[in-house]
C-alpha cells in the first residue's frame, strides 16, 4: 500500500518525534477550522461566559461613551483626547473581533469559523494590536511634550498632526501584520483541524501547518520584538525625561500636577502591555503551561485592558469627568459644611 505524506522536518528528523501527522498537501486549506473553546473546560463555557460578557458589556458602553463625548464636546478637540478617543476606537476594535464568536462558542456551541474568516480574524488581533501599541506610545510623547515642552506644545503637537500620527500608525501596521496571512495563504494544513483555543491566534494557525514554518515564526517574533521594543523604549525614554524635569521643578504643586498627568497613562500602559506580553511569552516559550491557562490568558487580554481603560480615564481625568456631568454619566457628591448650613 501507498504511506500516506507524512509531514516530516526538512533538515533533521528526531526518532522521537515519529508521530507526526498526516498532510493535507492535496487540498492546501481547510475549508474551516474548529475553535475548540478553552481546552479542558467544555463543561464550563456557561458559566465563564458570565464574566465574559459582563466585562465586554461594560467594555461597549465605557468606549462608546467615550467616544460620543470626545466628538461632542468641542472644548475636548485636543491632542490628548484625540488620542484617547484613538485608544477607545482600537479597545473596541480589540475586544469585538473576538469575543462575540468566543460567546458564540459558550453559547451556542457554534466552533466552526471558515478559512478566510480565520485569517481575517487573525489580521484583525495583530493589526490592532500594533495599532494600539503606536497610540500608546504617542500618548507617552504628549505627555512629555506637556510636560518638558509646555510653552511650544500648541506647535509641536496640533490636531492635523496628531491625525497625521494616526494615519502612519495605521499604515506601519497594515505593513507590519499583512504579511502573516500572506504567508499562510499557500501552505498545507492537517487534517485535524481543531484549533485548542477561542480565537485565531497567529502562532495558532501556524501550529495548524503541516510543513516547515520557520519563515512564519521567526518573521512573527520578529514583528513583536520590533514593535514591543521600539515602542517601548520610546515609552521608557519619554518617561525618563519627564522624571528628570519634574525632579527640577522646586514646587510641590508643581511636582503633583506633573506626577497625575502621567498617572493616567501609566495606568493604561501597564494593564495594555503586561496580559499582552505574558499572552505572547506563554504562547511561545511557556510549553510547561496548562492550554486552558493559554486561552484564558489570551481572552483576558482582549478583555480587561478594553474594559479598564475608560474607568481609569473617566477617574483620573478631571477635564473629561466635568464633561461626563453634563450627560448625567458622573455625579458628584455634595459636600455638607458643619455649623448648620444647607450643604454646597
Amino acid at each position: 500500500d501507498q504511506l500516506p505524506t507524512l509531514c516530516l522536518p526538512p533538515i533533521l528528523v528526531f526518532p522521537q518525534r515519529i508521530t507526526m501527522t498526516v498532510c493535507n498537501a492535496s487540498l492546501g486549506h481547510p475549508p474551516f477550522f474548529i475553535l475548540q473553546g478553552i481546552p479542558g473546560m467544555e463543561d464550563k463555557h456557561r458559566w465563564i461566559s458570565v464574566p465574559f460578557s459582563s466585562m465586554y458589556f461594560i467594555t461597549i458602553l465605557g468606549n462608546c461613551t467615550i467616544i460620543f463625548t470626545i466628538c461632542t464636546e468641542r472644548s475636548l478637540h485636543k491632542p490628548m483626547f484625540l488620542l484617547l478617543c484613538m485608544l477607545a476606537h482600537t479597545d473596541l476594535g480589540m475586544s469585538t473581533t473576538t469575543i462575540p464568536k468566543v460567546l458564540c462558542i459558550f453559547w451556542f456551541g457554534q466552533s466552526e469559523i471558515s478559512y478566510v474568516g480565520c485569517l481575517v480574524q487573525m489580521f484583525f488581533i495583530h493589526f490592532i494590536s500594533v495599532l494600539q501599541s503606536a497610540i500608546l506610545m504617542t500618548m507617552a510623547f504628549d505627555r512629555y511634550v506637556a510636560i518638558c515642552e509646555p510653552l511650544r506644545y500648541a506647535t509641536i503637537l496640533s490636531n492635523s498632526r496628531i491625525g497625521l500620527i494616526g494615519l502612519v500608525s495605521l499604515v506601519r501596521a497594515i505593513l507590519f501584520i499583512l504579511p502573516m496571512p500572506v504567508l499562510l495563504q499557500k501552505m498545507p494544513f492537517r487534517v485535524n483541524h481543531v484549533i485548542p483555543t477561542t480565537y485565531c491566534e497567529h502562532m495558532a494557525v501556524v501550529k495548524m501547518v503541516c510543513v516547515d514554518t520557520t519563515v512564519n515564526r521567526i518573521y512573527g517574533l520578529v514583528v513583536a520584538l520590533l514593535v514591543i521594543g521600539l515602542d517601548i523604549s520610546a515609552i521608557a525614554s519619554s518617561y525618563v525625561l519627564i522624571i528628570r524635569a519634574v525632579l527640577r521643578l522646586s514646587s510641590k504643586e508643581a511636582h503633583h500636577k506633573a506626577v497625575n498627568t502621567c498617572t493616567t497613562h501609566i495606568c493604561v500602559m501597564l494593564i495594555s502591555y503586561t496580559p499582552s506580553l505574558f499572552s505572547f511569552l506563554t504562547h511561545r516559550f511557556g510549553r510547561g503551561i496548562a492550554p486552558h491557562v493559554h486561552t484564558i490568558l489570551g481572552n483576558l487580554y482582549f478583555l480587561v485592558p478594553p474594559m479598564l481603560n475608560p474607568i481609569i480615564y473617566a477617574v483620573k481625568t478631571k477635564e473629561f469627568r466635568d464633561k461626563l456631568t453634563k450627560y448625567g454619566c458622573w455625579k458628584k457628591d455634595p459636600v455638607t459644611i458643619t455649623h448648620g448650613q444647607k450643604p454646597v
